[in-house]
Parts: C-alpha cells; structure tokens; sequence
C-alpha cells in the first residue's frame, strides 16, 4: 500500500500510510451475497432458460457496478502522511490527487459513532487556515492514534520553525 517513492521530495519520509477502514466493504460485501443469492434462486426455481441468462447479465452487471467498481475504488485510495506533507490520491482512470503542506494545518481532529468505534475507525477532520475549510478523511483506521501521531508531526513542526524565529 506504500505511497511510491518517485512521489516524495527529497530527504521526506512517510510517517502514516493508510487507505479507508476495510468497514467501507461491508455494503458491497452483503450486496454481492444478496445478487449471488437472486441469481442461484433464480437457477433453480425458472425454467425458461433465455430468462436465466437475462437475470444472470443483470445480476453481473450489478455485480460490476455495486461490487467490483467499489472494491476497486477501496484498493486505490490512499492517505499518507510525511513528515512534510499529507498527499491524498484516488481514482482508478482519473487519478485526483491533493497534497496539504502540514505547515497549512491549523487543526486536527476526529469524530466517530458507535459503529466506528467498534470496528476502530473514524473520520480525521483536517482544518487549514485558507478558504478550503476541512478536509475529511472518512473511516480512516485507528483514528485516534493517526490524529495523535499527526499532532506530534505538527508538534514537532512548530517547535522547529519557532526555534529558528528567535535566532
């Protein structure tokens, strides 16, 4: 799941690489039980061959776009953090990318509910300064301990710049 080489500076080190809570599955998980369980039913029960066919082209492209297209999405998003930057990549024909400079960040913060916390995910609130607003990194795993990491990240960040303001 490593963020590839060529995408960092030189001399920058990844400190949190992550992708959403595998939690972000469970849908298209149960989805696919469900078509599996339509079409089989239907395999059994029908006799007219042409209309088994037609539920089974139905069924896959259901299967296609609610499953597979999901999935797919899931294995190609990633988080990272370095200990310069947070880089967001997505996409599978179009990549987005976005990167923050943690030096932007003014706030980080996390927020979960009952599922969240027993599966260990959450949303990481990330605010800047600009006119963006927050960036919302949805079911990311083990959030507390992320937003923990990037504050000492920050932490550490502002210790350095103010240790050079004062020479």
């Amino acid at each position: 799941m490593a963020i590839s080489k060529r995408l960092l500076n030189e001399g920058e080190q990844v400190v949190i690489d992550t992708r959403t809570h595998v939690k972000a599955l469970l849908w298209p998980l149960i989805l696919l039980v469900v078509l599996l369980a339509v079409g089989t039913y239907s395999e059994v029960t029908l006799d007219n061959r042409t209309f088994k066919w037609v539920i089974w082209a139905v069924l896959l492209v259901g299967i296609v776009w609610f499953v597979l297209r999901p999935v797919i999405i899931w294995a190609t998003a990633t988080y990272t953090f370095t200990d310069r930057r947070l880089i967001t990549r997505n996409g599978v024909i179009v990549r987005r990318g976005h990167d923050m400079p943690l030096a932007r960040i003014s706030d980080i913060a996390y927020e979960f509910g009952p599922i969240d916390r027993m599966l260990g995910c959450g949303t990481l609130l990330i605010s800047d300064a600009s006119t963006h607003g927050t960036i919302r990194l949805h079911d990311i795993p083990r959030v507390e301990e992320t937003q923990r990491r990037v504050n000492e990240m920050l932490q550490h960040i502002h210790d350095r710049s103010g240790g050079h303001e004062g020479t």
